[in-house]
This record gives C-alpha cells, structure tokens and sequence, in this order.
C-alpha cells in the first residue's frame, strides 16, 4: 500500500512529504506537513545561525514521544540541493538553505545543533555561557540569568540571552574576531568563577551531576571547537513545541519561562520584534582577555 503523501512548493522548488498527517508533537497537534509548514516560515531566521557550521540533527521518525537518534553524517539519498562538509571521517550537512531544512525536516529531524567552530575560520565570532539547571523547572533561572547579564554589564559589555528550548539558557555575545577558543575558555572561567563565588547557592561550575545539588550549571566548558549547541530558532522535542527563542533583557526581569515561545506561537513573536539576537552588536574581548592573562 502507497503511503498518503503531499507536495510542499516553495517557488520552482517542490518536496514530497509522505505521512504529513502523523502527529509530532501530539499534545499540540502538530502533524508532520504542519511542521514542515512552520521550518519554512522560520528559515529566515535560523538560517543565518547553521550557515558555515557543521550540523548534528536530533530525528524522531515517530515523533516526539519515540524514538530517536542523534545524526551527523549526511541522511542518503542526499539530494543534489543539499551542501556538505567533511571533518575527519564525517559528512555533515551544511545547513544553508531552506530546501534542506524543509528536507531535513520531512526526515523528522526535529532539533538542530550547530557546531561553536565554523568551516571555514578557526577564530570564533560569537562567545557563550550555557546555563544548565539541575531541576526540570527552575524557577530561579531568569534571576539567575540577569545576574550573568550584569557582571557582563559592569564589564561594559552587552549579550544576548536566549532560551535553549528546553529547561536552560545560553547566553550570546557576538564578538570581534581575534581570541582564539582557548581565550574564551579564559573568560568563560572568569566569568563563571566570579559568579559561583558570589551566588554559591546559586551556581555551581562542578562538571558531575551527582554534586551539583540544586544549582544551576554555567558551562563556560561548552563552546569551544567541535561542540554544540542548540541553533537559534532550533525547535526541540518537548511537549509543548518549545524552540530556542533569544530574550530582551526586559523580559528576562519579567520572568518570563522557556515554555512561553513555541513553533505555534513564534511566527507572531518575529513578525512583531524581528530577531533580536541579529542586532546585537559585536563586543571586543580581547582587552580583557590579555588582563585576565596577566594574572
């Protein structure tokens, strides 16, 4: 028996999307053509975040409550429209254009991971903090993120907050190129450090699980070459279709919780606000990384 199948068309281009009436995300009814639907309208946006970076897909081919599987090396057949990248004995796609989301998408891949290190320049554009809480639902997460946006603040720099989709925060700031990863690490571990010791109760930079206790985890650890972390605009593979959503700092002190922003809702969000993480300018690290060296 041939499985039902529709055609979704963007202009010349077209992409037959079988099953489109499966359920992905079931307690929002978000069938599999739905999704599809809503990656073309958040293309624009994610896009400019996967280009020029290695991609590592998270696929649920039953939707969200099935199984799944982390992928890396490019799906086959690759169609002719998608562009990849080999590092070492891997073929990643490069996620670069809205055929290849839309395609990637009909493949179930509902998360999508970038690599901190882009293809083609070994110096790092952007620094970030992950911040990883130990319970489900932290309701301190956004005092906590204010914190880290003020220490940055009384160092005259500025950032970006964004939700991981999920239950953390990653905290991003375009930066001049120049400092190399092992720089950022530097600060990342400054930054980290000076936090822990004013906010003990608070954050904790212990990379074990078991002694984290209650405190949210600043991973400074976790941008660096050849590790990920969720695109912005990435959906995720949560109940409530959460994606990665970049913050005002205005709502971070409103409170406002990760579940807030999702695939139903987000269209409206950039059509009012437009992505707020494009217009945060880059910041000069490198004079506090040469004093931080100097210690």
């Amino acid at each position: 028996m041939v499985p039902p199948r529709t055609v979704v068309k963007l202009g010349d281009f077209e992409l037959p999307i079988t099953h489109p009436d499966k359920l992905i995300w079931p307690e929002t009814g978000i069938t599999k053509l739905r999704y599809v639907q809503l990656l073309a309208e958040l293309a624009p946006y994610m896009l400019p975040y996967s280009t020029g970076r290695f991609l590592t897909t998270i696929r649920y081919p039953e939707g969200i409550h099935g199984v799944s599987f982390y992928q890396k090396n490019c799906p086959e057949p690759t169609p002719e429209f998608v562009r990849t990248a080999k590092d070492g004995s891997i073929r990643y796609v490069v996620l670069d254009s809205i055929p290849t989301l839309l395609w990637l998408g009909s493949l179930y891949s509902l998360e999508f991971h970038v690599s901190s290190d882009e293809i083609a320049n070994p110096l790092p554009n952007t620094w970030m903090l992950d911040m990883d809480p130990s319970l489900e639902e932290e309701p301190r997460l956004m005092e906590a993120t204010a914190l880290v946006g003020e220490l940055l603040q009384s160092l005259g720099l500025s950032a970006v907050p964004k939700t991981s989709g999920a239950t953390g925060v990653q905290i991003v700031m375009p930066i001049e190129r120049g400092p190399s990863f092992d720089d950022l690490r530097q600060f990342g571990k400054f930054i980290s450090e000076y936090l822990v010791a004013s906010n003990p109760r608070l954050f904790t930079v212990e990379r074990m699980k078991k002694d984290r206790d209650d405190r949210i985890y600043l991973d400074y650890l976790q941008h660096y070459a050849g590790k990920t972390l969720p695109a912005p605009y990435s959906p995720r593979a949560r109940p409530h279709a959460t994606l990665s959503t970049p913050l005002s700092w205005e709502e971070v002190r409103r409170d406002v919780k990760p579940t807030d922003f999702h695939l139903l809702n987000i269209g409206e969000r950039l059509r009012e606000r437009g992505d707020l993480l494009a217009s945060a300018s880059r910041q000069n690290l490198a004079p506090i990384i040469a004093h931080l060296g100097k210690k």
